[in-house]
């Protein structure tokens, strides 16, 4: 019977792979990557050698057709991310939705995502939260932030490096500068770090840094209804 496989990656630390992820992608008939060079060195590192074929959200759209084909036509296929859980603000949605339409079984796995560790690393409520991945760039971006302030869950967001600044200090202005705010970056990784204050803090804190690298996950204190 053909299936399609979720299947988390590590986020950093190569350790937190699961015995169950490599069994699944060396049984699998094909493995859909978001980049297979990145994913290459994964494969080769657990000793994964089954085809790859590109699946990222510049040919999600192009590639849909001939992957529901390939497991209408009985394949078992794999699909992963560069890092974590792929369709958490990575390509995997379409995927799934089709798959369901056709009535293609499919299964994620569970595993390593960057939000929950982020969560429980700020020390803010964790028992309910309100995960909006990133930000719009530009078109809704001030209207949502409006919409966030007076969320009364604690909020995580994604965050690239260069645009931590501008999103710290667009938090400032929407949630006010004594909101709490949790940064953490390299999250698994050698040099992972937590860092915890006010949003005028924050900016101060990474104002000062020459460079800031990897991946950024932004946890804010819900509203508590105290809180402009």
């Amino acid at each position: 019977m053909s299936k399609l496989y979720i299947v988390p990656t590590p986020i950093g630390n190569l350790g937190d792979m699961t015995y169950r992820a490599v069994e699944i992608l060396k049984q699998a008939d094909m493995i859909l990557a978001e980049d297979t060079r990145t994913s290459g060195n994964l494969m080769k590192h657990f000793g994964i050698g089954k085809p790859m074929l590109a699946h990222h959200k510049f040919n999600e759209h192009k590639t849909l057709k001939s992957v529901i084909e390939r497991l209408m036509a009985g394949q078992t296929i794999a699909l992963i991310s560069d890092a974590g859980t792929p369709s958490v603000s990575d390509p995997g949605f379409l995927l799934v939705r089709e798959c369901i339409a056709v009535g293609i079984e499919v299964e994620c796995l569970p595993g390593a995502t960057a939000l929950i560790p982020a969560l429980v690393n700020s020390g803010f409520p964790s028992d309910r939260f309100c995960f909006e991945g990133f930000l719009p760039p530009k078109k809704g971006r001030q209207t949502r932030l409006k919409e966030l302030s007076v969320e009364r869950r604690t909020v995580i967001l994604y965050e690239s490096p260069h645009k931590l600044l501008k999103t710290l200090n667009d938090i400032q202005t929407h949630f006010g500068e004594d909101r709490r705010v949790s940064v953490s970056r390299e999250l698994s990784k050698l040099y992972e770090e937590t860092i915890r204050g006010t949003a005028r803090e924050q900016i101060e804190n990474w104002t000062n840094r020459p460079v800031i690298k990897g991946e950024i996950v932004i946890v804010v204190e819900g509203n508590n209804g105290t809180i402009r």
